[in-house]
């Protein structure tokens, strides 16, 4: 098939690059040119492994190429993916002007019946004013369907390549039968596709996402309670996970979520919920406690330090999670923030995120020193923490932190190091909820 995928970020970048890998001809659209330049030259502008390498063989062998005119692209395409940011407002509401801008550019310039596909996450009804944009101003008939991505930053690739489900929101059996042909390739093992109405397909996304925020923050409460009452949330969480009707994912406790999607959408439900006079006081409370469990680390600092003022500070780990470079939403930033305030001086290391990490500080970024290496922050450092839990900070060198730092305080933010036994080794260890060190953690 020839498909269009206007917008190279995130999410239009690995559909039109997995698209592609299926054997389909594919043009990824976008009004940045120096993305475009960049992407011809077999770079990509976001971090995601093995995106490059199938980046690059697709535009080697033809398959995957890259322009900044839609007009040019447009011409005998079978389906145009939408996939354009949709950045929260200051109300909370999603911002669609680049996603109705996009439908108003393809009104212009499509000659063909044609099957437009919303992937960008929008409100309930963004597709049906699609639907009448299009109806209204196109000179072909242009048929509309909604096909949310979920997919995970950092094993994306893996996510599109073998998706659990595909959610499909289609009006007619044309846009349905058009999306089968699409996703064929998935379908060898088993039905994968699932299909519904669009505003149902819509909501599906938010749905999705806040409850396994929700999950996060419920998870974050009872850690709180478990510090109070003397029990081990790692004790609680296998308890409670391995129960079949609630499951062990999104059951450890943490600094708080972040990223691009979470944060964003549960305040999009929230903003909907708002709109039609709907009180979702659960998800409410997710954001809420979420806002608070991001002060914790800095709180723990605190408490084991008193004032942190003048005290060297190591963090490892800026992004949101590990294998990526996004840090928007990250703990991390709020820990850094309230650190730098309170005239502590931080050193920080990540294995990608240091350049955007850099550009979300803002002012403040001069102030942090970013290493190159991750025990170059530990040396005179009065404190340790780990926010995000990169693979190779898992087993730390205790021998080598204990000969660098000035306190052997270690603070986990993810609880990935009791197994490693810090106190054996007389560091003052402190993770999220936990009685003593034992268990382990994993990536929210």
């Amino acid at each position: 098939m020839r498909i269009v995928v206007v917008g190279t970020g995130y999410v239009g970048l690995v559909a039109g690059t997995g698209f592609a890998e299926f054997g389909n001809r594919v043009v990824c659209v976008d009004t940045d040119a120096s993305k475009i330049r960049l992407l011809e030259q077999g770079q990509i502008p976001i971090y995601e492994p093995g995106l490059e390498e199938l980046v690059r063989r697709n535009a080697a062998e033809e398959r995957l190429l890259f322009s900044t005119d839609l007009a040019a692209a447009t011409p005998g395409a079978d389906v145009v993916f939408i996939a354009v940011g949709t950045p929260p407002r200051a109300d909370g509401g999603a911002d669609l002007k680049y996603v109705m801008a996009v439908a108003e550019s393809l009104a212009k310039v499509l000659t063909r019946d044609t099957v437009v596909v919303l992937k960008s996450t929008v409100p309930v009804g963004t597709n049906d004013r699609v639907q009448a944009l299009l109806d209204r101003e196109a000179t072909v008939k242009v048929t509309v369907v909604s096909n949310p991505e979920f997919l995970k930053e950092g094993d994306a690739i893996n996510d599109f390549m073998r998706p659990d489900r595909v959610l499909i929101g289609a009006r007619d059996e044309h846009g349905r039968s058009v999306m089968r042909k699409l996703y064929a390739p998935l379908q060898l093992n088993h039905d994968k596709l699932l299909f519904v109405d669009p505003r149902s397909a819509e909501l599906a996304k938010y749905v999705a996402n806040s409850m396994l925020a929700t999950r996060i923050s419920f998870m974050n409460d009872i850690a709180r309670l478990c510090e109070v009452v003397g029990a081990d949330v790692s004790n609680v969480r296998k308890g409670v996970g391995s129960d079949t009707r609630i499951g062990n994912k999104f059951l450890f406790p943490g600094p708080g979520y972040g990223g691009s999607c979470f944060p964003k959408d549960v305040e999009a439900l929230l903003f909907l919920a708002r709109e039609h006079g709907v009180d979702l006081s659960l998800v409410r409370a997710t954001e809420e406690v979420n806002s608070r469990q991001k002060a914790l680390l800095f709180e723990k600092l605190v408490k084991h330090l008193g004032s942190v003022a003048d005290k060297r500070i190591a963090v490892w780990g800026l992004a949101f999670k590990p294998r990526t470079d996004d840090v928007r939403e990250a703990p991390a930033l709020t820990l850094i923030t309230r650190l730098v305030e309170a005239g502590a001086e931080v050193r920080a290391h990540d294995p990608a995120a240091r350049n955007t990490t850099r550009a979300a500080l803002g002012p403040i970024a001069d102030k942090v020193i970013f290493v190159d290496h991750p025990y170059d922050a530990t040396v005179g450092a009065d404190a340790l923490v780990l926010v995000t839990e990169w693979q190779e900070y898992r087993s730390p060198d205790l021998e080598r932190l204990s000969n660098q730092m000035r306190r052997k305080l270690l603070l986990d933010g993810r609880n990935v190091w009791p197994s490693v036994d810090p106190e054996s080794q007389g560091f003052t260890y402190e993770g999220i909820g936990l009685l003593r060190p034992q268990g382990g953690g994993a990536s929210t």
